[in-house]
């Protein structure tokens, strides 16, 4: 399908989407730890309940990597009628039932099943997967205007009990993000272990203050309904009631894995890679300066963009936060991340695999200038030691 716009000169305009019917890809995505069920039960192979996992850290970063990177964009003349196409836009929107199916039925599974420990502890892991994915799913959401979007968000962020991130992110995040003072960005030196530990307690209570604030301005305390933190929490709470009383206490560490693992696995490792150890610099009045592109780590894998509703085209994400995601472009002299984002996040589980790949990176990216990074503070001599000695000089 192609769409055609005329030029500034004049000239006729055409773009044809080549990843138009791929994109549906992410329909299918949160439902393989389905699959991952009825395989397992239909061959009695127990290995099937970890197949989820597999795909995600290994199938998907070789394709990632057997695959051109795609660095194309869309001309700005078609980008208007590209975002109006409401098929991408319901892809999104049918996403979300798809996600509460998911969790719905492997609760099924793990509550009238004799499953042993590790086949329940894989397919919680597996679950916990998509449904941080759910997380993007609300991100992509939830930058939108529209009231049903915006809905969408709060229910989908839910099933996996983040829906602070709705308030978080836009409020939070996108204001200070890649500066010192945003919890939501990794600095360089930083552990993602250590990163999580300030990073979800942060997150939580700047969705809670920026909520409390906007209420208290209309003369209402933060405990009513139209605190937009309740809303999907009153959800999730409802959610996962009737999920233990339906199937069991086995439940409880079969809800927890999925949703621990749906933030650190998934979100927390995301925001650890997506602005680690860059910094927007300092302006004399006090503030920082405007986000840009190269605030951002960039993707331009194809395949786990097309899971990703091409979150790893970051870049742009950031310093044009309302763009839906078909329309997001690439930019020349970016920081480019070496892979996408499953892999990144697995190496972000090991540390120094982590900062034997990505510090000379970041500091490349830096032309060696420490000043121009976001540095853990009580990192920055050993780093500088290690490897720009001369600045200490």
């Amino acid at each position: 399908m192609s769409i055609q716009a005329i030029g500034a000169d004049g000239s006729t305009v055409t773009y044809t989407d080549r990843r138009r019917w791929l994109w549906s890809l992410s329909l299918f995505w949160p439902i393989m730890p389905v699959i991952s069920c009825w395989l397992a039960i239909s061959s009695g192979q127990v290995a099937w309940y970890w197949g989820t996992l597999a795909v995600w850290y290994v199938l998907v970063p070789i394709i990632d990597h057997l695959l051109p990177a795609d660095s194309s964009n869309p001309p700005p003349e078609v980008v208007e009628q590209l975002e109006n196409d409401r098929y991408y836009r319901v892809l999104t929107y049918l996403t979300v039932p798809i996600h509460y199916f998911t969790l719905i039925y492997t609760a099924y599974i793990v509550g009238t099943q004799n499953l042993p420990w590790y086949a329940i502890l894989g397919l919680a892991l597996s679950v916990g997967v998509v449904n941080g994915l759910a997380i993007n799913t609300g991100h992509e959401l939830g930058h939108k205007k529209t009231t049903l979007e915006r809905w969408l968000a709060k229910i989908v962020l839910a099933v996996v009990g983040y829906g602070h991130f709705l308030i978080e992110h836009n409020r939070g995040h996108h204001v200070d993000v890649a500066t010192p003072i945003d919890p939501a960005s990794a600095k360089m030196g930083q552990s993602i272990y250590g990163f999580a530990c300030s990073e979800i307690p942060g997150a939580i209570r700047r969705a809670w203050n920026s909520e409390k604030t906007r209420l208290a301005r209309t003369g209402r305390g933060p405990w009513t309904l139209d605190n937009e933190v309740l809303q999907p929490l009153l959800i999730t709470v409802i959610l996962y009631g009737c999920l233990l009383y339906a199937f069991g206490w086995v439940m409880v560490p079969f809800l927890f894995l999925q949703a621990l693992w749906g933030w650190f696995g998934i979100l927390t490792s995301a925001n650890y890679i997506e602005h680690y150890g860059l910094l927007r610099k300092k302006l004399e009045n006090g503030r920082y300066e405007r986000c840009q592109p190269h605030h951002s780590w960039n993707s331009n894998h194809i395949m786990s963009n097309l899971i990703l509703f091409n979150l790893q085209r970051h870049s742009d994400h950031h310093a044009n936060a309302t763009r839906r995601y078909q329309s997001l472009r690439s930019f020349e002299q970016l920081p480019e991340l070496p892979s996408g984002y499953p892999l990144m996040f697995a190496l972000a589980l090991v540390p120094p695999l982590w900062y034997a790949v990505m510090d000379p990176r970041t500091l490349d990216w830096a032309d060696g200038d420490f000043s121009k990074l976001n540095v853990l503070p009580s990192m920055r001599e050993k780093l500088m030691r290690r490897y720009a000695p001369q600045q200490l000089a």
